[in-house]
């Protein structure tokens, strides 16, 4: 495979003028838009309401509050893009993995999935039916950084290599395995999903907090703590990758929290989440009072981000697809409520405290961006870059006007229905966010500016917007080589956005 070279072709030149900082990427599971008390609209909504997330607010007044921050529709394909920098149509791992070489959801009728990347992101090419990356934590680690994975991984499939965090250049990995979810949340339950027996999904390198009253949030939160003083011991700069469970099913309540929900009238259920979103919070307090007790505070960047938007569709108290109002529906969907994330910056002496930006972030920026705050102005990859950098944007330099366009494809199956859910590919540029349905060819226009909630269609009256931007969307597409469906009445591959007939009447 051809190599890539960004910048320049130095694999191992770092900045050396300035002390390279270190960075915490804490990245937390289905965490909705609206899934705390740190409002990312212009007002504060109901749903702010309830949710007690004070280290948020906090993280937000010391830093950069973005508002238009975006992932895919659910979490390999996010994850994937985060440690690769590509965008999901070119790095075809577009659902999300599980068993080697088998595709996790069956086909909806109608439609036959193309043959994508089931195996997920790989360091080597020896694997078929994945992609073959630079990885990310790889580059930080030969650039000096101790790297460290703790909790969720999901990168690759079962049996494959890249279901171990270590071959992607982490010198540490707590928690991280092929699984998408812990068997439990609970430490007395060895955090298993059967006490009888070993599954897919039980969480490993926990073994100490066995049997104990502790619950997985905390436990993770404690191990990389002890992971950040191993590194400052070694005088290295250091990354995190804070990837909880929380708030992913199981929907387990945190006993630390639970009952205060309870009190307050929350459905049972929804108590349950609401004890998860605080306790991932005071894990997030925990990080950052540590890194004022060690004095490492003013050298460490924060990045908070979510993975995909939160659910909605099944295992929720109340009605489905409503839990991430003003927006439209949750996970699985390229509707806001699935792609839009609660995103905070602290970037110590550079970012603006309580400052905030409108701008279009998407999931694999996080690369270059990462990369540019460690300094690391030279590397290879094997693999062609996507992202784009918003260290600018961080240093309030940048006064972009959103005309970048965004990308998301998902040729697959989701399994559960609802607003904006299945076999999609999606645009969003300006103001303006087109949807085109593989099963039916039909398309979706939503001013999102006027209509955040996804509730007018504009396909048919602004044809013309539909039109000018489904050329884009099939443009880029082609560009990168994205898979498409086949419909399975014609044997044919559905066509592309800007081929289908529905334009053309």
């Amino acid at each position: 495979m051809c190599t890539i070279a960004c910048k320049k072709t130095d694999s191992k030149t770092t900045d050396t003028t300035t002390k390279q900082p270190n960075i915490i990427l804490f990245m937390v599971d289905d965490m909705g838009w609206q899934d705390t008390s740190v409002p990312f609209w212009k007002e504060k909504t109901p749903l702010n309401k309830i949710y007690h997330t004070p280290n948020m607010e906090r993280l937000a007044n010391e830093g950069m509050k973005f508002t238009q921050a975006y992932a895919t529709p659910v979490c390999t394909p996010t994850r994937v893009s985060l440690i690769s920098g590509m965008n999901a149509a070119r790095h075809r791992v577009t659902n999300w993995t599980f068993n080697r070489d088998q595709d996790p959801v069956g086909p909806v009728e109608g439609l036959k999935h193309p043959k994508w990347n089931v195996n997920g992101a790989q360091p080597t090419d020896s694997i078929p039916y994945s992609v073959e990356i630079t990885a990310l934590p790889q580059i930080l680690k030969d650039n000096g950084y101790r790297t460290i994975h703790v909790g969720k991984a999901h990168f690759g499939a079962i049996k494959t290599t890249g279901e171990n965090p270590l071959t992607f250049g982490f010198d540490i990995n707590i928690g991280g395995s092929s699984a998408g979810q812990p068997g439990s949340y609970f430490g007395k339950k060895d955090f298993k999903q059967s006490p009888n027996k070993n599954t897919r999904w039980d969480v490993q390198n926990l073994e100490e907090y066995h049997g104990k009253e502790i619950f997985l949030t905390e436990a993770l939160t404690q191990k990389s703590i002890i992971a950040i003083d191993e590194a400052i011991a070694q005088n290295k700069p250091f990354y995190l990758n804070m990837a909880h469970y929380a708030v992913h099913t199981p929907i387990q309540g945190d006993p630390r929290f639970e009952q205060k929900y309870l009190d307050q009238g929350l459905q049972p259920t929804e108590a349950k989440y609401a004890s998860m979103i605080e306790g991932m919070d005071k894990s997030l307090g925990d990080l950052i009072n540590h890194l004022e007790e060690k004095g490492i505070s003013e050298n460490t960047i924060i990045l908070f981000m979510s993975d995909n938007g939160g659910l909605s569709a099944y295992d929720r108290g109340g009605e489905k697809h409503t839990h991430n109002k003003p927006l439209s529906s949750g996970k699985g969907s390229v509707h806001e409520g699935g792609i839009r994330e609660p995103m905070l910056v602290k970037w110590p002496r550079v970012t603006k405290a309580t400052s905030e930006s409108d701008s279009f972030v998407i999931i694999e920026d996080f690369f270059p961006t990462i990369l540019e705050l460690a300094g690391i102005s030279e590397y290879k990859t094997v693999q062609k870059i996507d992202g784009k950098s918003f260290t600018d944007i961080l240093k309030g330099t940048n006064n972009t006007t959103n005309n970048r366009a965004l990308f998301w494809h998902y040729p697959n199956n989701w399994g559960p229905t609802g607003p904006g859910i299945g076999a999609t590919s999606t645009i969003r540029k300006g103001d303006f966010k087109l949807i085109y349905y593989h099963l039916d060819s039909s398309f979706e226009l939503f001013n999102i500016k006027d209509d955040i909630g996804e509730t007018t269609n504009l396909a048919i009256k602004n044809k013309e917007k539909t039109t000018q931007l489904a050329k884009e969307l099939g443009t880029y597409l082609r560009s990168v080589d994205a898979q498409m469906p086949t419909n399975t009445e014609t044997g044919k591959f559905v066509a592309w956005p800007d081929n289908t007939p529905i334009l053309n009447k």
